[in-house]
């Protein structure tokens, strides 16, 4: 039998962006939901460590010889950008800290490079942001280092809360997530910050939005958005406030 096939092109070229993402990561459809068609993503994952969520973990899956070597094994497929998709790996020590692991990144080979929560700090400061809500899955001690975080860039958490999780972060229902979103929103507020990759919060972004009239900022959108921009790339899904900002 003889195959002819003249109509059909492709597969469409693809733009890689690597992540580095905790052992843990279980929203890895919530980070596609972002990527143009033209973009693939390309995981690494830290190394298992047998501790609950808490700084001690934080500080375990932020360190770089593992980030070394995830990057490492993602370059062979050419990325545009190496994300390191933690937040509170990428907050816990400050900006300092947080621009010591975009370098690491790039000293393993990447060609640019993401955090999540270096993202963050580009998205209050692209949208002028001072005044924020917080929401995170952590116990007090990791949301607070959030806080101290956010302050050292300039912006002032008004109210925050916690769920204080040790795992199954993943698990957390919309409504839940939803809920605890409006409790943690303060009127001074400009934004709402929701943190951690690991809590998923992709379809309850745009119905928050247009009931509490302000961006509602999460940890896979910043990190899908921060990279894509600097493949001069829109983002896909919700997040009025940030599409076509880049």
């Amino acid at each position: 039998m003889e195959l002819s096939f003249p109509d059909i092109e492709g597969p469409v070229a693809q733009r890689g962006i690597g992540v580095i993402a905790p052992f843990d990561l279980a929203l890895e459809r919530e980070l596609w939901r972002w990527a143009p068609l033209d973009v693939s993503l390309h995981l690494a994952r830290t190394p298992y460590e047998p501790v609950p969520v808490s700084l001690t973990m934080a500080e375990l899956v932020s360190n770089p010889a593992h980030l070394t070597a995830a990057t490492r094994d993602v370059l062979h497929v050419e990325p545009e950008v190496v994300a390191y998709l933690c937040t509170s790996g990428s907050f816990i020590k400050g900006l300092a800290y947080e621009r010591s692991l975009r370098d690491t990144i790039c000293a393993a080979g990447a060609r640019d490079a993401v955090t999540t929560s270096g993202a963050l700090v580009e998205a209050i400061r692209h949208l002028d942001i001072t005044r924020v809500s917080v929401l995170t899955p952590y116990d007090e001690i990791l949301t607070n280092k959030l806080r101290d975080f956010l302050a050292e860039a300039g912006c002032t958490v008004i109210r925050s809360d916690h769920l204080g999780l040790g795992g199954g972060i993943w698990k957390v229902n919309y409504r839940t997530i939803a809920e605890r979103i409006v409790g943690a929103d303060d009127p001074d507020a400009q934004a709402i910050f929701v943190s951690c990759t690991n809590l998923p919060t992709y379809d309850v972004i745009e119905p928050l939005e247009k009931a509490l009239g302000k961006p509602v900022l999460t940890a896979n959108q910043l990190t899908m958005w921060a990279c894509l921009g600097r493949m001069k790339l829109p983002m896909m899904g919700p997040g009025k406030w940030l599409l076509n900002v880049f």
